[in-house]
């Protein structure tokens, strides 16, 4: 049986789409990440799709600024990213750790 997840705060329409934006453009840049991808052609393809969803997460943002909404409420924000599995999606983001050092030769 699956575990059931947290329910997802409430957030604005906005904010929810700042969300959404924000993990599209990470989940991009964990495919174009050098220290852990191995394919040239997806890396590229990745950011070729960065531009479009970089710029609808600033889209997101504009309409909330527009709409007064002009803070980040980092609590709320920060439980949506979590329960929408952001912490391992940004880890695909930072530098892979190196590999076990080889033993060296005699």
């Amino acid at each position: 049986m699956v575990p059931e997840l947290p329910p997802l705060p409430a957030l604005t329409r906005s904010e929810g789409e700042l969300i959404d934006c924000y993990l599209e453009v990470v989940d991009l840049l964990g495919r174009i990440n050098p220290s852990r991808g191995t394919d040239t052609y997806a890396a590229l393809r990745a950011a070729q799709a960065l531009v479009s969803r970089a710029s609808a997460l600033k889209d997101a943002l504009t309409v909330m600024h527009l709409r007064g909404e002009t803070e980040l409420h980092h609590g709320t924000l920060g439980r949506a990213l979590r329960v929408l599995d952001g912490e391992r999606r940004s880890r695909q983001v930072t530098v892979a750790p190196d590999p076990a050092p080889e033993p060296p030769e005699a």
